[in-house]
């Protein structure tokens, strides 16, 4: 289960500020109350306002600091997005703030910030004409997204006589050589070996290029899980990125923490615009963290526990090999794993995750003890993190470990009213379309295409290198 981040110890006069922002945050809100609702058409204004309202990061520690100036940076690129006509990239910029701020009130337990209410005022001032738009579909899915043939800016390897020369001897290293903000493409070429280390992709390195020599013979792996020196769920990211426009492709990122451990993120994402092809996600639970923006994950393979890919982003799974493993370690096993946690929390967001043409299924020693005690053994496709947890699953196969009625509940019922969970499609020994919880859906063939990559993520626009 994913779990709240806890800030380090803050001087008292830091400690201070916030309670000071959020009292001025109140006595904002009540204003906002009071002033008329902004006229029909006019969203560029509520996220003019948004902007207006936002809390200075300086106010706040890490990793709120972080949350609210990315929020910020995405608040404004949402408005510059939206007076050069493209809605759809507002929306899912905005859709970020939003998260990055929720991240942050929900953090310190303080009221939701007045660019919050704002923000979110927005997101459903333009969403409901998003989802009825049908965009003429095209082959973005199974577009190139990587050059045929790569010439690496910057290469990394393991030092050795032996091997040839490379110009770092770690990944991180190779990143903070990359120029910030360039429109082209650093290419990174990692040389196969195991690399210990946490690799983190700032704002400023946009468009790195990551490119290993295979899944399980390139490793990016680490241990950081939560509790350890008291971290949270997000300090525990063996690889992650921020940068926009980042893409790897045959490469294992690993945490090895172990299934003993709390939550133990392998690769976290706030990228816009992601690709990752041939990438191998090694971890237990909360595996892969795609906290926001739009992500295209194309034949990758996920192993995890519990939510094992959670996060509010904009997520696109195609052709996945999607696996869980036991859960505790010992004699005496046993699991009830999820498979996707989605985190939305506004009606508004433009996120979710969609699966098409994945396979779900246990690995090989989940199988063994599957077989010999089946009842203690069962994996689920989804539960609910948040109110509005959207999770869609389409022409995937489904093995024997799913369990008949598909869906797991958070608690009670929780989302359960609001939620979205659909399949279309689905295939299998674990596709049991008549024992499915009754706040499923099975998702009707006329609303497929909208979680198509060209409708959910606009990906025919960026995913060809």
């Amino acid at each position: 289960m994913p779990r709240t981040h806890h800030p380090h110890v803050l001087p008292r006069r830091r400690r201070l500020l916030p309670i000071a922002a959020a009292a001025a945050a109140l006595v904002l809100l009540a204003l906002l109350i009071l002033l008329p609702a902004a006229p029909p058409g006019a969203p560029a204004s509520l996220l003019r306002a948004a902007i207006a309202a936002h809390p200075s990061a300086a106010s706040y520690a890490h990793p709120c600091a972080d949350h609210l100036s990315l929020s910020l940076h995405r608040l404004r690129a949402a408005l510059s997005a939206l007076e050069s006509g493209d809605q759809p990239a507002a929306l899912h910029l905005a859709s970020a703030s939003l998260q990055c701020q929720y991240d942050c009130s929900h953090l310190l337990s303080l009221p939701a910030f007045p660019s919050q209410t704002l923000t979110s005022r927005f997101l459903n001032s333009l969403t409901p004409q998003t989802l009825i738009a049908s965009p003429k579909l095209s082959a973005a899915s199974a577009a190139a997204a990587f050059p045929a043939m790569v010439r690496p800016t910057a290469t990394v390897c393991k030092p050795s006589p032996a091997a040839k020369p490379c110009d770092y001897s770690t990944v991180q290293a190779a990143v903070n050589a990359a120029p910030n903000n360039t429109y082209g493409h650093f290419v990174i070429a990692v040389a196969a070996g195991v690399y210990e280390e946490n690799v983190i992709i700032p704002f400023e390195k946009t468009n790195i290029l990551l490119v290993g020599e295979g899944m399980g013979a390139t490793i990016i792996t680490a241990s950081r899980s939560v509790g350890i020196e008291g971290l949270g769920t997000y300090d525990t990211a063996t690889v992650a990125v921020t940068g926009d426009g980042f893409r790897a492709r045959d490469i294992t990122f690993e945490n090895s923490a172990g299934a003993g451990a709390h939550q133990a993120v392998t690769f976290r994402s706030d990228s816009d615009q992601s690709v990752l092809e041939n990438v191998e996600f090694r971890g237990h639970q909360d595996t892969l963290y795609a906290r926001t923006m739009r992500h295209f994950y194309r034949r990758c393979h996920i192993t995890g526990t519990v939510d094992f890919i959670f996060g509010n982003a904009a997520a696109m799974f195609e052709e996945c090999v999607i696996k869980t493993v036991p859960r505790a370690e010992g004699a005496r096993k046993s699991a009830r794993n999820v498979v996707a946690a989605n985190g939305r929390i506004d009606p508004g967001q433009t996120t979710g995750f969609v699966f098409r043409n994945c396979s779900v299924d246990g690995n090989k020693e989940f199988m063994l003890l599957f077989q010999a005690k089946p009842q203690s053994y069962q994996l689920y496709l989804g539960r609910p993190w948040k109110e509005y947890s959207r999770t869609v699953y389409v022409s995937c196969y489904l093995g024997k470990v799913v369990m008949p009625e598909g869906w797991l509940p958070w608690r009670g019922d929780f989302a359960l009213r609001s939620l979205y969970y659909g399949e279309f499609d689905s295939r299998g020994p674990g596709a049991n379309y008549t024992s499915r919880v009754k706040w499923s859906s099975q998702t009707p063939d006329k609303h497929v295409g909208f979680y198509s990559v060209e409708s959910f993520i606009q990906g025919h626009v960026w995913i060809a290198y």
